[in-house]
């Protein structure tokens, strides 16, 4: 009898705790998975890191979100298509984490959010700049945050345009981004000046270009001006190369990025003055929504942000509003969530369209110059990303339906 009264007493118990771990799990953190290239960019992803770290502390001191406390749960992808389809795999089903963020390369971006589309899962690509995640193979559980290669290309364009240069070269990373980059550039400066040549197209590998014997060949070619898409350390390479054989004397030079700190900074007083970029001025952006993440990203980190910096907060922010929003974990209502949403960034308000699913985050433009010994940007402009995209019709016929 005594035996029974204890199995009894045991198997009590045992419900009990059984229907107190759900109660008691929901009241546990929300879990996020984040993957990234840190290994491979360490140049814009260490700030990308510190910045959704900035942001989880913010939102975790104001309380969470639907009363609960938010954790990242991050991993390295490798930084190739097959490592990070295996590590979102493993946030998901060993993790137990309520959906993805982050990625950084178009071709792991592209991965992850076919990888997201199978699952059925939401996936917030954080930086791929690829034009293919929200349009030619865009899905219902991709959102792309990052201002795209399309609209930064196409707030170069009118620059380009005002300097009636007629003979082109063109120089980028062999990948997606790259070719995505150089595709659009060809297609909108055509489209608004129809006597322009491309006369030379030189496509390096990702990491690996043979500065001198592109600059040359670029020289060889006696071009009016140069559009670029380079970053990095190839960038950095092309700069020194090309200045040593004089490439850019007298010819317009148009770069993608070449204005943010994460590949600015390194050139120090090598930074090729006139050039026009995309980037961001962080010193001088006076706007509130910014000079408030920037004073409290300089006391948490006692360093001033690079453009990583603001991708990784924003990201994070939109996870949290796309929760807010949909008041639960369900996938589908987190995806609807994700439709139309609107939120504050750094950069100001910013929307995820329903359309396409980019948001509109924008972007700066402007030149570069020298100040007390590195480059800068100057005569720059801030470029709301709703106004450099294509009409919707267009979107409509590049996006196939899902």
């Amino acid at each position: 009898m005594l035996g029974r009264r204890q199995g009894l007493i045991a198997a009590s118990a045992l419900a009990v705790a059984a229907w107190q771990a759900p109660a008691l799990a929901q009241g546990g953190p929300i879990r996020i998975g984040e993957l990234n290239s840190y290994k491979n960019f360490p140049a814009f992803l260490e700030p990308y890191k510190k910045g959704w770290e900035l942001a989880v502390e913010e939102v975790n001191k104001a309380g969470g979100v639907l009363g609960r406390p938010i954790e990242i749960v991050s991993r390295d992808d490798g930084g190739t298509p097959a490592d990070a389809v295996r590590v979102a795999e493993e946030l998901l089903s060993r993790e137990n984490v309520a959906f993805l963020i982050g990625t950084f390369p178009s071709n792991v971006g592209l991965a992850v959010s076919d990888f997201a589309k199978q699952r059925k899962t939401l996936f917030i690509a954080a930086e791929p700049l690829t034009d293919k995640i929200v349009w030619e193979q865009g899905n219902r559980y991709t959102y792309r945050l990052r201002t795209s290669t399309y609209m930064q290309t196409a707030m170069l364009i009118p620059d380009a345009v005002k300097l009636k240069k007629k003979r082109w070269a063109i120089v980028y990373p062999n990948y997606e981004y790259g070719q995505s980059a150089t595709a659009a550039f060809k297609k909108l400066l055509k489209a608004q000046q129809p006597d322009v040549e491309f006369v030379i197209e030189q496509a390096p590998p990702l990491g690996r270009i043979e500065a001198g014997a592109v600059a040359q060949a670029i020289a060889d070619a006696k071009p009016d001006a140069i559009f670029s898409s380079l970053f990095g350390g190839d960038l950095a390479k092309f700069v020194r190369e090309g200045g040593s054989r004089g490439l850019f004397k007298d010819v317009a030079v148009f770069n993608l990025l070449a204005g943010e700190p994460e590949y600015l900074d390194p050139l120090k007083d090598e930074a090729p003055k006139g050039w026009y970029v995309t980037g961001y001025p962080w010193s001088e952006i006076k706007t509130p929504e910014h000079l408030k993440f920037l004073a409290a990203y300089q006391a948490k980190f006692k360093d001033y942000p690079r453009l990583g910096s603001v991708v990784g907060y924003t990201v994070v922010m939109s996870a949290v509003e796309a929760i807010r929003k949909a008041g639960v974990l369900d996938q589908e209502k987190l995806v609807d969530a994700m439709s139309g949403l609107t939120h504050m960034s750094p950069f100001g308000s910013m929307t995820y369209r329903a359309l396409d699913h980019q948001s509109t985050m924008g972007a700066y433009v402007g030149r570069i110059d020298l100040k007390d010994g590195k480059g800068v940007m100057v005569d720059w402009r801030f470029q709301d990303g709703k106004d450099f995209l294509p009409p919707d019709e267009e979107v409509k016929k590049l996006r196939p339906a899902n």
